[in-house]
């Protein structure tokens, strides 16, 4: 995920808005008691979906992936008054350690954390969203973007991490495992849908938005 020199990121850190004092503790936290803590979104990834989400001002949000919950915290600050935010995690051993943190948040009454199977879920949820957040297995990315994109409203706007994938959807000369090609086939087909248009941003592991028209 390291794309920039050390120096620019840390630039670029200095110079973001400060993340809360419980995002501070859940990201240290969850480096030293989860593992893959890379998941994490983190600082300034998680500034800027608060940054969309604030400029978007969603009555509903639906997350996929909601790992130990610092996107879900960061995506819920920009909901309106009555609004709530649906994260899917099948995850059940982090349930309890993200749970915590939900309840510490003067948010956590807008988020709806559900452990199930997302595939399963997503179809019988009765919502129109304003924005999601895809952010769980890579084979599945497709999948979920199918899912999902009936139930956005038009104008609404789709986020899918981890789309450069360490950098795997450019190496040349290897084998291509199975989620960097899930990954290369879900970017060529957001990039091909004449439903919407899409910018791919290199920010951290790489940020697909999708603006649907």
């Amino acid at each position: 995920m390291d794309f920039l020199p050390a120096a620019i990121e840390a630039y670029a850190l200095a110079h973001t808005s400060a993340e809360s004092p419980l995002l501070a503790q859940l990201n240290r936290e969850t480096h030293a008691k989860v593992l893959q803590s890379r998941m994490l979104s983190g600082h300034l990834q998680g500034r800027l979906l608060a940054l969309f989400s604030t400029i978007l001002r969603p009555r509903r949000i639906l997350e996929i992936g909601t790992y130990t919950g610092y996107s879900a915290l960061c995506l819920a600050e920009g909901l309106t008054d009555e609004g709530l935010l649906i994260t899917i995690d099948i995850n059940e051993e982090l349930e309890a350690f993200t749970r915590s943190f939900f309840e510490r948040s003067p948010l956590g009454h807008k988020i709806d954390f559900r452990i199930a199977n997302a595939a399963t879920l997503i179809p019988t949820l009765d919502e129109t969203f304003d924005l999601v957040f895809i952010d769980a297995d890579k084979l599945n990315y497709g999948l979920y973007y199918d899912l999902v994109f009936d139930k956005v409203r038009p104008g609404g706007v789709i986020i899918a991490d981890n789309v450069l994938w360490s950098g795997k959807i450019v190496q040349t000369g290897r084998k291509i495992d199975k989620d960097t090609q899930a990954l290369l086939d879900f970017n060529q087909k957001l990039h091909h849908d004449p439903r919407v248009s899409n910018v791919l941003l290199p920010v951290r592991d790489g940020l697909m938005i999708v603006w649907k028209h």
